[in-house]
């Protein structure tokens, strides 16, 4: 049985009790990732209450953290993606599948906070945080090869000492989809070396992805027909991605005076996608590179911090062949470069944290932080909405639209008070209201459309109120939270193609986790999530009145139950079963997906010939079902879900 102060999490920046955190935070750790050894986010984030990381094809994904399933071109920025507490992509320039970007298959742990998180983490952490660690440096090394449907192969090396040590997987995967698959690469080097009251740790992380994507199969209920199911009706569509990090931290432990850490890091990611999803299924380029530091001084019950980040972003988008379409899509949507823009980007933050121990039981936390965003933007194609040559299309101009150079900036205050009451050494109360918030995309900002030649957003807002309980017995281990939350200056694109920022939408709902453990070789663990999202006013996303509709892509239940067994000392097994429940494609409600349940079954065997076996059956029942449902253009739009399929894998050690 773990002990509620036997777990630790860094929700502070530094490593913590989760006891001591007056707010929820869960934690998955490096057992149950290599026992899920999940091909895609999406199988892994099925252990946290709360979360849907809803999948796409190959590896890309869309993200829920107590919200809908959100998308458009600054829907990303919802949401705090980091790997050892260093955001994955530069503030205002997020990418919606940006997770494939961290090495989370090699992970030590992944944390996940739900909901507003803006103090510690600033601009984004809006719905939620995701942050994945690295591995620990130890002495350590093995091999594993894996094998599986759909010529999937995978191939994972770590080898490791006292000071250093190395992560590295290459994957090949054939795709259920016709002519799809990608290739991917991910490395993780460390170096770590410590003194009596110093530390010195650096991480260097590359990505490398080539992905052959498929779209999104059209018509009502066709994900159900198999004879359809493998159909890819753009061939021609692909994503390579390319991203570094570089970081090195430094940890000075002051004695009775606290503890200071200060991160450096420079950042770098280049991608290059077909938009096959849109007419005329133009070339999207970006790219950006960063330098920053994050730094925090934790003395007494003070803890003080102050970031900064410098980025410089570019985006390019050209369409190589003419429209096909209507006459009005091939007049507007002509070949040639939409969009050429620079920007360049600096953020500076400080925040503060107070902690007040009332009585012997009870702690009062505080915090504020305070946000600067600058962006200086220069456009290279000729102002407003003409072909790269200066000349007009007709019915009244091109669908895209570039503004004028200029610059925008962005001031954010984010706030926190919280209590946590330890009823006994076993059960403790929280409670907390918070507020997040997230200055807008550069994207959201620049590229932009029809008549809109300046876009006048501010940034989104959300206040959040939260009260929870934690505790364990001899048997059982319970985490659960009631919250809502209220978000308004929600960005979207209207019914007249312009960037606008007057949605207003709430969320309220509970997150449940519950382990329970009735004897030595039996564990069964439940992860639960009951919400409810709505629109709070009629924002011009539909011709009609949505307020008080549920928002789109947003189940009012969704959760897994596992059944772990250990049958002997070499062998164990479990069952897992996943449920979605169902879900409106649409803001007006009028189309529905019924949801799913889905049944896993993974096997594993240790030691047995001096090496470590795993077998993986996913969907054992071969249920029809949609990864994602979607209503659009006047049809039904569906990311199917695989049949039934297995892998195996073996590690070998070094």
């Amino acid at each position: 049985m773990t002990a509620l102060s036997e777990i630790v999490v860094t929700a502070s920046r530094i490593q913590e009790s989760i006891s001591s955190v007056s707010g929820n935070i869960t934690r998955i750790n490096q057992e149950t990732r290599e026992q899920v050894g999940h091909t895609h986010i999406n199988e892994l984030m099925q252990r946290v209450a709360g979360v849907w990381i809803s999948r796409g094809n190959g590896q890309e994904h869309l993200t829920a953290i107590r919200s809908p399933v959100l998308t458009g071109a600054g829907a990303c920025g919802a949401f705090l993606l980091a790997q050892d507490g260093i955001p994955i992509r530069a503030n205002g320039f997020c990418n919606v599948n940006e997770l494939f970007e961290a090495n989370t298959e090699q992970a030590s742990a992944i944390e996940v906070i739900r909901g507003p998180s803006g103090v510690t983490y600033g601009s984004n952490a809006l719905h939620g945080v995701l942050n994945v660690l690295s591995p620990e440096v130890k002495p350590v090394g093995k091999v594993t090869f894996e094998f599986g449907a759909n010529d999937y192969l995978r191939s994972k090396l770590i080898y490791g000492g006292e000071r250093y040590r190395a992560d590295m997987h290459g994957t090949r995967d054939g795709g259920y989809k016709d002519e799809s698959g990608f290739d991917q690469q991910k490395l993780t080097l460390q170096r770590h070396v410590s003194a009596e009251q110093t530390s010195h740790h650096t991480v260097l992380h590359y990505t490398n992805l080539n992905q052959e994507t498929a779209g999104f199969i059209r018509g009502a209920n066709i994900y159900r027909d198999r004879g359809q199911t493998r159909s890819n009706p753009n061939p021609e569509a692909f994503r390579d991605a390319r991203s570094m990090r570089l970081t090195h931290r430094y940890t000075n432990d002051l004695g009775a005076s606290g503890e200071l850490l200060v991160t450096g890091y420079g950042r770098w990611s280049d991608m290059v996608f077909l938009q096959h999803f849109l007419p005329g299924q133009a070339l999207e380029e970006n790219r950006h590179h960063s330098i920053g530091f994050m730094s925090s001084l934790h003395t007494g019950a003070f803890v003080v911090g102050l970031d900064a980040d410098i980025t410089q972003g570019q985006l390019a988008e050209t369409q190589a062949r003419t429209t096909v379409g209507s006459p009005f899509l091939v007049a507007t949507i002509p070949a040639g470069q939409h969009y050429d823009y620079d920007v360049d980007a600096r953020t500076i933050a400080g925040f503060l944290d107070w902690e007040l121990i009332l009585g012997t039981n009870t702690l009062l936390t505080a915090g504020s932080r305070v946000e600067s965003v600058i962006y200086d933007y220069t456009n290279h194609l000729p102002v407003g909405r003409t072909r790269a040559d200066g000349t007009r299309c007709d019915f009244g101009g091109c669908r895209f639209n570039r503004p004028a150079s200029r610059s925008d900036d962005f001031l954010n205050v984010s706030t926190k008070l919280s209590l946590l009451h330890d009823v006994s050494a076993a059960l403790q109360f929280f409670g907390q209201v918070t507020s997040g918030f997230r200055a807008p995309q550069t994207t959201e900002l620049y590229r932009l459309q029809a008549d809109q030649s300046v876009s006048n957003i501010d940034s989104e807002s959300i206040r959040s109120v939260e009260f929870g309980v934690r505790g364990f017995g001899q048997r059982w281990l319970l985490d659960a939270s009631l919250y809502k939350m209220t978000k308004d200056n929600f960005i979207f694109r209207d019914t007249n193609r312009r960037n606008v920022d007057n949605g207003e939408t709430r969320h309220q709902g509970i997150d449940a986790s519950v382990h329970w453990f009735p004897n030595q070789t039996i564990t069964a663990s439940l992860q639960w999530s009951l919400a409810h999202h709505e629109y709070d006013n009629t924002p011009a996303l539909s011709g009609s009145e949505i307020r008080g509709n549920e928002i789109d892509t947003a189940p009012g239940s969704f959760g897994s139950l596992q059944l772990a067994w250990t049958i002997n000392p070499t062998w164990d097994a479990e069952l897992e079963w996943t449920h979605l429940g169902s879900y409106y494609q649409d803001p007006e409600n009028n189309h529905e997906y019924p949801g799913h349940d889905l049944l896993n079954l993974r096997l594993f065997a240790q030691g047995l010939l001096g090496w470590d076996w795993g077998l993986r059956i996913m969907n054992v029942a071969d249920e029809k079902y949609a990864e994602r449902a979607d209503f659009a253009f006047g049809e039904d739009r569906y990311f199917v879900g695989e049949p039934r399929r297995a892998f195996l894998s073996v590690t070998i050690p070094l």
